[in-house]
Formats: structure tokens, sequence, C-alpha cells
């Protein structure tokens, strides 16, 4: 739960100063009867005593008090509402080091598998785009509700070259930015967006260096979801300029894929397998189906406040004949 005026909870203070008051105001009581009878007769005047029903009406003022206070400051309750419209743009590397097969039958097919998954997630109202980048940077599909586009180009993709992963992403964010005409045709608007990135390896190519555009990203509001694809036992089969093949290792590079994630407010996940990545992807479809939606419950509280001070006044009058 979280306050929309939390200032306005300095208003608790009010609490303990009420419960001073209370035992003062008791304590003068037992004084004012102490001044005026004898102790030692005041058992045979006093037929019945109050007890702990003299402590309920004041301690159900208290609830009120409180929760008058909450009211004031305007609590909300956080709910996951259904997401109409939205940009998803899959930034993909498809370098050299995709090929490696420690990720079965190989990362570059285990990625295609993944993101067609994802197509299938998300709602069809929900724009999907494609780029990917090796040592260039290429929209293969701007954002489109036409899933048979993006299911073509995912059939195409071969991993070769090097990995310039600043410039897809930055690709990928001038995509997630690009305004698209209203369904009635009145203009255009920006829709909410967010960028599924994977890859397997370092930034090699380009002229952009990725934390620059994932902090680019965060101040636009565009979360990054980076997936880091393979183990740090992945290699490929390169010739040299010999023609000689060599076994060359190419682990993920996860630190800087985590730290994209947390500069753009996304997230990042590690996929070792097949299964992994589609589930990632998967769960990915589901979680931006929604979004977070934060609805006032005042009400409740006011309600609250309103319902301790009737009890108590309610008790006190039938108990002693007065209010409170």
């Amino acid at each position: 739960m979280s306050f929309a005026e939390p200032v306005l909870l300095a208003g608790f203070i009010l609490v303990p100063l009420a419960m001073l008051a209370y035992g003062s105001l008791q304590r003068r009581r037992r004084r004012d009867s102490a001044s005026w009878a004898n102790p030692a007769l005041v058992p045979g005047l006093t037929t019945a005593r109050p007890g702990w029903r003299r402590h309920l009406p004041p301690f159900l003022l208290l609830l009120a008090l409180c929760a008058l206070v909450l009211a004031l400051a305007r609590p909300q309750r956080t709910v996951a509402a259904p997401q109409r419209a939205a940009n998803i743009v899959m930034v993909t590397d498809i370098s050299g080091s995709m090929n490696a097969t420690d990720v079965q039958p190989n990362r570059i097919d285990a990625a295609v598998s993944a993101a067609k998954t994802l197509t299938q997630k998300v709602p069809p109202t929900f724009r999907l785009g494609l780029i990917t980048f090796s040592d260039f940077a290429e929209q293969r599909v701007a954002p489109t509700t036409d899933r048979s586009q993006i299911r073509g180009a995912l059939d195409q993709l071969v991993a070769e070259g090097g990995t310039a992963m600043g410039d897809g992403l930055e690709r990928g964010l001038f995509a997630a930015r690009t305004p698209v005409p209203n369904a009635d045709g009145s203009g255009v608007r920006r829709l909410p967006s967010v960028i599924v990135l994977l890859s397997d390896g370092k930034n090699t190519s380009g002229t952009r260096e990725p934390l620059d555009v994932a902090r680019e990203a965060g101040r636009a509001r565009i979360p990054i979801y980076a997936i880091a694809l393979g183990t740090p036992g992945g290699a490929v089969e390169l010739r040299d300029s010999f023609g000689f093949l060599q076994r060359v290792q190419v682990p993920p590079d996860t630190e800087t894929l985590k730290e994209i994630a947390r500069l753009s407010g996304g997230k990042s996940y590690t996929a070792t397998e097949t299964d992994k990545v589609k589930e990632i992807y998967a769960n990915l479809g589901t979680r931006l189906s929604s979004k977070s939606e934060k609805h006032e419950i005042t009400a409740i509280f006011a309600g609250g406040a309103i319902a301790f001070l009737v009890a108590a006044g309610s008790l006190s009058l039938v108990w002693f004949g007065r209010l409170i």
C-alpha cells in the first residue's frame, strides 16, 4: 500500500498525545474521587465497577483517529490492469557466437523459438517489432500487430559477424519511441513500450555503448528486459587468417546485461538451455500483458473511522448514559 499524501501521516503524532491526555484524565479522576470520599467507605457506596468497559469507548476513539489519519493521507492499492496497447521491441543478437551449441540445438535456434513463443503470449493488440544486430544493427520488422511478419523475419535469421549491441539497442529505442497513428485517424500517439534484449556476448562492434543507450531508455521510461543466453563454457569454431579452425570461447556477458536492465528500469535473466529461454519469453508475454495501476482506497479508511466513532458513542451511551 502507498499514499498519495504521505506527509499527512505525520498526524500519527496525535495518537501518543491522545493516550497521554487520557492517562492524565484517569489520574485526575482518581485524585478527585479520593478527595471527597473516605476510601474505607467507597466499597460500600459503589455497587458495580465499569472495569474494562470504561476504557473501550476511548480505545475505539483512538482507532477512529488512526483510521482518519490514514484516510487523509489518501491510501492507494496497486492492482494489475489489462494493457490494451503497447510496443514490444525485440532486439536480438545474431552475431557469430550465436552458433554455439551449448544451448541445444544452438543459441540462434533457441532465440528464434523463444521469440515465437512471445508472439503467441502477448495480446493481439500489442505491436511487436524485431531489431537484429551483428556487425551492424538492422530493423527487420517495425512494430506491428501482424504476427506473420515477425515469424517470417525470425525464420530468416542467420548468425554471423560481430556484436554491435549498443547500435541494436539504439535502433530498438528509436522504434519504441516512434508514434503510431490513432485508430480513428485523428493523429498519432506514443504507446507504452518495452525492449526485450537477447544477447550472448560482449559489445564488439558499432558506434554506441550499450550502457549509454540504457540510460537514455531509463530517462524515456522504456525498460529493457535483458536475457543473457548461453553457458560460461560455450564455444564456436572459427577459421583464422590461415584457414585453420580454432575453438573460441564465447561466454555471455551477464554483468553488462544486468547493468543494462538496471539502468533502464527493467529486469535481467540468464538462460542456459532452450526450455529456460522459452519460459522467460512466455513469462514476459504474460507480464507485459498487464500494467500496475494505483487505486485510491480512502473511502475504506474514512468509513472505518466513522464506524469506530459510532461504536464508541453507542457503547458509551448504553453503558454510562452519555456520549463518551
